[in-house]
């Protein structure tokens, strides 16, 4: 279910180009999103602690170090906020690290404006669908907090992005049934005329790296169908 949200979404724009600095937040900020914006990699960070952004959109190449290391901090930190890196490294290795290191989505310079607006859209209705439901589920050795989006596996936490706790929660919330690429597509990704299946299959992977190292796997393949969750009970 998708819950209206009360307090308006914040986004930081972080990029060292001030004409597509001042372009993107002026954009955003007409959409009616609250906008803070950085231009180093370090005011990033020392905004994104404090503000508490919803988003953050993000430049790869910044004066001090880059925004794959800025994604890296702020998720050993535990930080879920959703990132969208906005780059001109346009490369299918940048694309695959950029999403491996936490980011929910890629978009490459030159952009267009409107695309840029809908992702934006799409993955905050994404998270926040998430974080609107307010039940704590119990699933075997798992527990998800859909109200500040904490994860725990045999009381570790495990720490994900926007995308993959909304991926989890989702199966959460359908343990052993089978459930199809499309129809993970369509819960997962619903507003996303871009993503193909193949989104699914990537992320799933991601889930399964960082919950199978606190015990047995308990997303599972099944051939020819799709992926069902099986919650593992001591």
């Amino acid at each position: 279910m998708i819950a209206t949200v009360a307090r308006t979404p914040r986004i930081l724009v972080v990029d060292d180009e001030p004409s597509i600095l001042e372009t993107v937040a002026g954009v955003l900020r007409d959409e009616g999103f609250e906008i803070d914006t950085a231009t180093t990699a370090q005011s990033a960070m020392s905004t994104a602690v404090a503000s508490r952004p919803d988003m953050i959109v993000l430049d790869v190449m910044l004066p001090d170090f880059d925004g794959i290391e800025i994604a890296r901090r702020l998720r050993a930190d535990g930080r879920t906020v959703a990132i969208l890196f906005l780059t001109a490294r346009d490369s299918v290795e940048d694309r695959v690290v950029g999403l491996r290191i936490g980011g929910d989505d890629y978009m490459t310079k030159p952009f267009s404006l409107d695309e840029l607006v809908e992702r934006v859209r799409a993955i905050l209705r994404r998270t926040q669908a998430a974080v609107a439901d307010p039940d704590v589920i119990q699933a075997g050795d798992l527990m998800l907090d859909a109200t500040t989006h904490e994860v725990w596996r045999n009381r570790t936490a495990v720490h994900l992005t926007a995308t993959e706790f909304h991926l989890l929660h989702y199966f959460a919330r359908n343990p052993r049934l089978v459930l199809s690429k499309s129809q993970i597509l369509a819960a997962v990704w619903p507003d996303d005329v871009d993503v193909d299946e193949n989104v699914v299959e990537t992320f799933v992977s991601y889930l399964r790296r960082k919950l199978d190292r606190l015990g047995p796997p308990v997303l599972h393949t099944v051939r020819l169908v799709g992926y069902s969750f099986r919650p593992v009970f001591d």
